[in-house]
């Protein structure tokens, strides 16, 4: 039975909990034993010591150079969500109300084209982008702009939904406030956390894409995975592990990162 307002009781979300904990433990479990396999022993950790054996140094080269890649596509596309998208979504909902279902079709339309699809139409505008700006990988971030843009939506959407936006802009801007001003220290701090949550998503797909990489011939960690993995399978499992390890303390520190001062002092006195 659920108690007020249809929310599950306790032993209810306990119980969901626990079943999600299991189906993600499950493959996560499996890869940690496969990588402790060893013929001689049953078991062992020579997969793992061969990781750092200096004797491999060029064989896991490419793991290193391809997570070095993915962190700066990660920033990358999270400064466009945070610089492009989340203030233009702003002046939409002041400025140009009319315009809020055009914009979303378009904002939402690359989650139904298919990332090959996508390649397709983006190759002649990186071949321009390469001639002018360079091949560096950095410029990945503006595909991957494009891809995180539904998500990102979504997630900063909700935020401005809860906000009244319209009052507090008005009021920022009575008092003497530049736009600037009021973007930065007046929303921002509202929309903290569909801003967070934003950033979050885009640092989770950035990590795992792989299509528009290789399709782009960009070296990033999946890319780097695979030609790893054609080499030594256990090295691609242990460094996929790794990968999950270092995705979710990353995401960890930005979400600790935007939590605000005091929130859980406030929670407790609320309680």
């Amino acid at each position: 039975m659920s108690g007020p307002g249809f929310a599950p009781r306790p032993a209810v979300r306990w119980a969901i909990g626990i079943v999600l904990v299991v189906l993600f433990a499950i493959p996560i479990v499996s890869m940690a034993e496969y990588t402790l396999r060893d013929a001689a022993s049953g078991h062992s950790l020579a997969h793992w010591l061969a990781l750092v054996d200096p004797a491999n140094a060029g064989r896991y080269r490419p793991i290193w150079t391809g997570l070095g890649n993915s962190v700066v596509l990660a920033v990358t596309t999270v400064a466009i969500v945070l610089l492009l998208l989340a203030p233009t979504m702003v002046l939409v909902r002041l400025r140009f109300p009319k315009l809020r279902l055009p914009f979303e079709f378009v904002v939402l339309l690359p989650i139904t084209i298919p990332a090959i699809v996508l390649v397709v139409g983006l190759a002649p505008i990186y071949l321009w982008i390469g001639r002018t700006f360079g091949t560096g990988i950095w410029t990945l971030a503006f595909a991957y702009g494009i891809t995180v843009l539904p998500f990102a939506y979504r997630a900063i959407q909700s935020s401005i939904d809860a906000t009244d936006v319209r009052t507090l802009a008005e009021a920022a801007r009575a008092l003497g406030a530049g736009w600037p001003t009021v973007l930065w220290r007046v929303l921002a701090p509202n929309l903290r956390p569909g801003l967070i949550a934003a950033a979050l998503i885009s640092v989770a797909v950035v990590l795992g894409e792989f299509t528009i990489a290789s399709l782009l011939n960009r070296q990033n960690l999946q890319t780097a995975l695979v030609v790893v993995g054609k080499q030594d399978p256990y090295a691609s499992v242990s460094l996929s592990l790794i990968a999950l390890v270092f995705a979710f303390a990353l995401l960890v520190v930005i979400g600790r990162a935007g939590r605000p001062r005091g929130a859980r002092t406030n929670q407790k006195g609320r309680s």
